[in-house]
């Protein structure tokens, strides 16, 4: 894709959506696990961005094995069990400046299905290193009130964020 000129609406709209999944992690105490992302497209390249546990969706892969997959590349977290799942597909779009850049370029946003889970291990269990053939994606984590998640991402993924807050907002809740 030429970079050196905006891509034009219908340019745009010609582009398919990345299908893949999240997993929004939540402790015993009910918070949220988020990671800070290493800087790589968004806006300037010092800027860091929070956000939880995503990535594509292979070809074939069944969404809760590929969310399980996700979860444990990115934060190595194998300690987990599924509590909900949102019955429908979320959609972002990319802004303007980011269609050609980000998701390799080629993708107008993304198609996720979205997973809620409960972390039953220790935190030392979490491991956001590379290993395994996986680069690290993120530099940082922290444990978050699901109140603060629109609030962290960045603003064209805060729609879906604030979707999903409302929806897992039953189990952000202490347990035994």
């Amino acid at each position: 894709m030429n970079l050196d000129r905006p891509i034009g609406e219908s340019q745009r709209l010609d582009l398919p959506y990345r299908v893949g999944v999240g997993v929004m992690l939540f402790n015993n105490r009910g918070l949220v696990w988020t990671g800070r992302r290493l800087p790589k497209w968004a806006g300037r390249r010092q800027d860091f961005i929070w956000q939880m546990p995503q990535g594509g969706l292979m070809v074939g892969e069944d969404p809760l094995d590929a969310a399980y997959r996700e979860l444990e590349e990115e934060t190595g977290v194998r300690n987990a069990e599924l509590i909900a799942e949102l019955n429908s597909w979320t959609t972002y779009d990319l802004p303007p400046e980011l269609i050609g850049v980000a998701l390799k370029g080629r993708y107008r946003g993304q198609r996720q299905r979205w997973f809620a889970m409960r972390f039953f291990g220790d935190d030392s269990e979490i491991d956001i290193s590379a290993r395994n053939g996986h680069k690290a994606e993120f530099d940082r984590w922290k444990w978050r009130p699901i109140a603060e998640l629109p609030e962290i991402v960045i603003a064209f993924k805060r729609p879906v964020y604030e979707q999903l807050a409302a929806v897992f907002a039953p189990y952000a809740r202490p347990v035994d």
